[in-house]
């Protein structure tokens, strides 16, 4: 209820100040519409605010015609479900006679049974129960179709896998996949079939009809600042002349916090944050985004809610630029500076993001004796179709046929080769078929790079949850979730690139791997692959102009890794962090580069567990037992994975630490519950452990340095 009133309070003072309109939501010429109405929650506190108005201001004594004559005529509202929908008939019907206005048999409260979201009227039928049904369609059209609506207002639903994929709006939604002009390029634009996001676009294509009007909608509030959402923030902006946001936080997905550290609620017993958005389109009035938030326990919020409205909110004035358009503040001096850095992908070129499996159960094993297993029993001809199914749970999809797959793999007599390592979680190196029979996206371009001699950046393109802690580094193949798990996609930068060339003389003498080939001999042809850095040449010639040599590759990688742990970098560029690729600020001092590419360079061999740092662990393995993973309990610097049997020598920091959306400690064992560990695995974890808490050192140190290479930085 502190929510609606807001709303409606700031909606019925909008209507007066900018519609001139001096008895806001009581004026006979408003007509207002909640598409998702549910209960009808929020026209009912309208039509409350409405009489209380009129009656206010012209007396109690005209309060029943003004009912029938504004109320029953000017409020309309949509909704799917048909227990909601007869409730809020009741509901309403009780208000009224409240309000002092008895419902007669030839009235009705327009509110009609229908999708939103579907332009389509049902057919109509002399079906018993089903003429009402497309009568109730018919009304609804003509709203949705040739009534003209002045306000729109109420909590849309949310749901990221949308059921309503109808022509018109499937249509209207594309609107929200350009931006500038352009396509949105997205990997996954998914969120953008969200059904508040489709609820907007409905009310935002119904104000733009009409010409002019209001919308006051709480919805989600990952449109503000996620760049999948850039188009239709750039759409909404273009529609609307003022645009009012007050954030309500109370996001758990992304553990939010309030700015001081205590806690943040949210409104609704949901897990997703929320946002008030108040949009105007007016002529005559100026280009302006504003924005407000508030953080703190519920209690706190509702209070709030219920003593503002958008006349007594304090608001800021937000600019939004090309090409993220944010609905979010923030802080443009610090913005100009970091766009002067060097961003990732034009350091790298080539890059792509991780491998998709979408059966990882099947083509990826820790254990590469059980992968053959699966893999030869997936080949045997004797194997029926539907045994392989349901033995390993291979489901059909629009790019994967069981029968095609398992006819593709038969015919390669030299399958085993495509058995491979690669990079699944941090820390966690496992096998994979790596078959494009088997796998969804294996990404070839890219990957084919990290089949040979090579190291690969792992970054997220943005981040959602927590402070910024995604880098990693890999020397196989990746996996697309190393860092994200279900919050968002991994990308892999190959520090080099390898090209093929052919058609040489056998006889030619063997040559020795060098910097930048190697020499591959066949019975009746030579091929060689030119190994060239995947850095981009700008970069270079700028390293070899500033610092009068040229680094290695190697170097270069190690520099731009030290600067991603710096704690400092992190911190600073948080909100910029968020929202798409890091940029790189380089140094003009060399010995400050060669400092920091030192650091890098220990972190790489660290995280690549190949460092000489790792020959005495700083974790043991106790208690007697079969080793077996069971319940993970972690106290007083002991991580018990059964009841006898615990890693000693763990700091709560190391215990703490994450790697994307990991922490690690935890999530490595957790993947091998159930399992007994190796030996392999015991002395792996110990070394794992060892690797934390001395980057939790190194990064530290790194900080010292970072400080530095900010008072002496290269702008491009």
């Amino acid at each position: 209820e502190p929510v609606v009133s807001y709303i409606v309070r700031s909606l019925h003072h909008i209507l007066k100040e900018h519609f001139n309109k001096d008895d806001g939501f009581a004026n006979p010429s408003v007509t207002v519409l909640d598409p998702a109405a549910g209960t009808l929650t929020f026209l009912a506190e309208a039509a409350k605010l409405a009489v209380d108005e009129f009656a206010s201001k012209y007396g109690k004594g005209g309060k029943e015609k003004f009912i029938k004559e504004h109320v029953l005529k000017n409020f309309y509202a949509f909704e799917l479900m048909m227990a909601p929908y007869a409730v809020g008939h009741l509901k309403m019907s009780f208000l009224l006679e409240e309000l002092g206005y008895r419902l007669h048999d030839d009235d009705r409260f327009k509110l009609y049974l229908t999708n939103t979201l579907h332009m389509e009227e049902l057919a109509q039928t002399a079906l018993p129960g089903m003429a009402s049904l497309s009568e109730e369609s018919h009304m609804a059209g003509k709203v949705k179709k040739e009534q003209p609506i002045l306000v729109i207002l109420g909590n849309p639903p949310y749901s990221g896998h949308s059921s309503n994929v109808g022509e018109w709006i499937s249509k209207e939604i594309k609107a929200y996949f350009q931006v500038d002009g352009k396509p949105l390029r997205e990997k996954n634009p998914k969120w953008l079939q969200d059904d508040y996001v489709k609820f907007i676009r409905f009310a935002q294509w119904k104000i733009d009809e009409a010409g002019e009007g209001v919308l006051g909608f709480i919805t989600n509030h990952s449109y503000l600042d996620n760049p999948t959402f850039r188009g239709m923030r750039q759409s909404l902006m273009n529609s609307f002349d003022e645009v009012y946001i007050c954030d309500l936080h109370g996001n758990s997905l992304k553990k939010e916090k309030c700015p001081d550290g205590s806690k943040d609620e949210n409104v609704f017993d949901i897990q997703q944050g929320v946002a008030v958005a108040l949009f105007i389109k007016k002529k005559d009035l100026k280009k302006k985004i504003s924005h407000s938030e508030l953080w703190g326990v519920r209690e706190r919020k509702y209070d709030w809610l219920n003593n503002h409205d958008i006349k007594t909110t304090k608001w800021k004035r937000i600019n939004p630029k090309p090409e993220f358009y944010l609905f979010i503040p923030r802080d443009e001096g610090l913005l100009k500076q970091y766009d002067t850095y060097f961003k990732i992908t034009d350091i790298f070129p080539v890059n792509s993001v991780g491998i998709v499996t979408a059966r990882d159960g099947f083509v990826i094993d820790n254990n590469i004796e059980s992968l053959k297993r699966r893999i030869r029993m997936f080949r045997d001809e004797k194997m029926p179709d539907e045994i392989i199914r349901q033995t390993f749970k291979l489901n059909d999809t629009s790019k994967f046929k069981l029968k095609e797959a398992r006819k593709a793999v038969k015919k390669d007599d030299d399958w085993e080769r495509a058995i491979t390592k690669i990079l699944y979680r941090p820390f966690d190196t496992q096998w994979i078929f790596y078959h494009d029979a088997a796998i969804e996206r294996s990404r070839p371009e890219v990957m084919q790079h990290m089949m040979q001699e090579n190291l690969g950046l792992i970054l997220a393109k943005r981040y959602s949850v927590g402070d910024y802690n995604y880098v990693f580094i890999g020397d196989t193949l990746v996996e697309g979730h190393v860092l994200s798990g279900q919050l968002g996609i991994t990308y892999l930068f190959p520090l080099y690139i390898y090209k093929s060339h052919k058609k040489l003389e056998s006889k030619k003498k063997r040559r020795p791997f060098t910097f930048d080939r190697a020499w591959l001999l066949f019975e009746d042809e030579a091929e060689y692959l030119v190994k060239k850095p995947n850095i981009s040449p700008e970069l270079m010639e700028h390293f070899t102009m500033t610092f009068k040599k040229t680094p290695t590759p190697e170097q270069i990688l190690y520099y731009i890794y030290a600067v991603l742990y710096s704690n400092i970098y992190r911190t600073k560029y948080a909100e910029f962090l968020k929202i798409d690729f890091p940029r790189i600020p380089f140094t003009k001092d060399y010995k400050i580069f060669s400092r920091m590419a030192g650091y890098g360079e220990r972190l790489v061999h660290l995280h690549l567990l190949k460092s000489s740092e790792l020959d005495r662990p700083i974790a043991r393995f106790q208690g007697m037992g079969d080793n077996k993973v069971e319940k993970l309990r972690y106290e007083n610097g002991r991580l018990y994975i059964n009841k006898e049997q615990y890693f000693e020598g763990i700091q709560p920091e190391v215990w703490e630490y994450q790697i994307g959306g990991y922490h690690v400690c935890e999530k490595w064992l957790k993947d091998r519950k159930g399992r007994c560990l190796s030996l392999e695995e015991i002395t792996l974890y110990c070394k794992v452990v060892t690797v934390i808490a001395k980057n939790i050192e190194i990064q530290k140190d790194i900080d010292y340095i970072y400080i530095d290479i900010e008072k002496e930085t290269v702008h491009f």
